[in-house]
């Protein structure tokens, strides 16, 4: 199980997103609706089953995971998983994407586990708006947690901030992460909300946030990639206060680079966070199947990857589930 996944237009696949769970303490409406029915726990994967199929994963050259959900931290244990991972022959990074109202209580596990990357979900600065997007009042919790993340050592730190227009306090964001020596990620609003509101007018571009942070004076300008897979384009503020990352999902999308699988917490294998079809590998993982079976698995969703996911185009389809329940 040597061979590298790469998919027929010549797209190299190493990197692994992962959801520990779909359930998730706040309701962000870009997201969840307020009232939605979770998966029960049986139907989730186990730790063990994650583990082992990341190091069937592993052996195709899978280096890179990230765990998500839902949102990840709810899950019981999960240092436990973040350690079994780090440990991993093969994996060489071991990432979390959190909303952060768990972190101030889980950083130094996290951290001894194994965790050195992080991203941190924060929309606006703006308690009020904040509450108004999540549904909850869990702003001061989410800043204990980026103070103790900081803290015990986990680094870089980044912040993703859904650009969504009238919602998102850019900014504000920008300057805090400059304070804090913090990374920004803007994330162009998805058509993946669970209420079916999106619009392409409710998107804040990529150009429309970088004319609003040289309006503020923070102007910023194009930066070699530090990793040419990423999502993000990178942009170093003009006075050296440090880079931000735009993902430009929707104005201009980077999927002829992508390098990512899915796996969702109840064992769907997705090629594409829009993806219309989905393999099935929590039944082979539970039936006793081989490893070079699951590994078939794998190439297969790989080999059956799209160009692309057409938010631009008439042809798009919206994918049958929303966020929370594929993954971030």
């Amino acid at each position: 199980m040597s061979e590298f996944l790469v998919d027929r237009f010549g797209r190299r696949h190493n990197n692994l997103r992962i959801s520990v769970t779909d359930r998730c303490n706040i309701r962000c409406r870009y997201c969840m609706p307020e009232r939605v029915e979770f998966q029960p726990q049986s139907q989730l994967l186990t730790f063990e089953e994650i583990a082992r199929f990341v190091r069937i994963a592993s052996g195709l050259g899978v280096d890179k995971v990230r765990l998500t959900g839902g949102e990840p931290l709810v899950r019981r244990d999960l240092p436990s998983l973040v350690g079994m991972l780090a440990a991993s022959p093969g994996i060489r990074d071991v990432g979390l994407t959190t909303n952060g109202v768990l972190l101030a209580d889980q950083a130094q596990a996290l951290y001894d586990a194994g965790l050195r990357r992080i991203n941190v979900s924060l929309d606006t600065l703006d308690r009020a708006q904040f509450e108004r997007i999540t549904r909850r009042d869990e702003f001061d919790r989410v800043l204990a947690g980026l103070d103790a993340a900081a803290r015990v050592g986990l680094g870089p730190i980044k912040i993703n901030a859904v650009a969504a227009r009238g919602a998102t306090d850019v900014v504000g964001l920008a300057r805090f992460c400059r304070e804090r020596g913090f990374e920004l990620r803007f994330i162009e609003f998805m058509p993946l909300e669970s209420d079916r509101t999106w619009s392409r007018e409710s998107v804040l571009t990529s150009a429309e946030i970088l004319e609003m942070l040289s309006e503020a004076g923070l102007p910023a300008a194009p930066a070699e990639k530090s990793d040419p897979a990423a999502p993000a384009d990178e942009y170093l503020y003009e006075d050296g206060g440090g880079r931000i990352g735009i993902i430009a999902s929707v104005s201009r999308p980077f999927c002829g680079s992508c390098n990512r699988i899915r796996l969702t917490a109840d064992g769907k294998l997705r090629n594409c966070l829009f993806a219309l079809e989905e393999l099935d590998v929590k039944g082979p993982l539970r039936s006793g199947a081989s490893d070079e079976a699951i590994a078939a698995f794998v190439r297969r969703c790989v080999e059956e990857k799209w160009e692309g996911h057409q938010i631009n185009s008439i042809h798009f389809i919206r994918p049958g589930r929303p966020m929370h329940a594929i993954g971030g």
